[in-house]
């Protein structure tokens, strides 16, 4: 399966617990047969809640060794890029094709990097929010876990 990681999955991955071993139990990203896939800006997102949390050496390790899991897709892609700016004129009801049967959503501006990387390149999002629900079926594909239901 071809997969991209929303930042709170990932997260779950490092603490190594007993979520993250039901997570892997269930969908055995970690097996090998699976195609990973981050942005840079989950990335960078992972990175800062390290340092704001002054993470020790060997959460950091554990960090770097499952970020060699991935592969790391830029954001400076035209494809990309136009994808982010067709999502957010979505999400804001203003798309001249697709017409958003709700009010207006204030994506964050990582999540619409996220949903643009995950629409280009036709990956499954994996996510434990709500916040990429109104693309589903239109622009992503979305696998939202419910830890509480784990």
């Amino acid at each position: 399966m071809n997969y991209i990681l929303d930042t709170n999955i990932l997260l779950y991955y490092i603490r190594n617990n007993e979520i993250t071993q039901r997570l892997e139990d269930k969908l055995q990203l970690l097996n090998g047969d699976n195609n990973l896939v981050l942005s840079v800006v989950s990335v960078g997102e992972i990175r800062a809640i390290a340092r704001q949390n002054k993470w020790g050496n060997k959460k950091n390790e554990r960090l770097t060794r499952l970020l060699n899991k991935f592969l790391i897709s830029e954001i400076k892609i035209e494809s990309i890029i136009e994808k982010y700016a067709e999502i957010s004129t979505f999400s804001q009801g203003k798309h001249e094709v697709y017409k958003l049967n709700d009010t207006s959503r204030n994506m964050g501006k990582n999540d619409l990097w996220i949903a643009a990387t995950a629409s280009v390149f036709n990956l499954q999002l994996l996510t434990t929010d709500n916040d990429f629900n109104h693309l589903k079926d239109i622009f992503i594909n979305i696998n939202q876990i419910n830890i509480s239901g784990f």
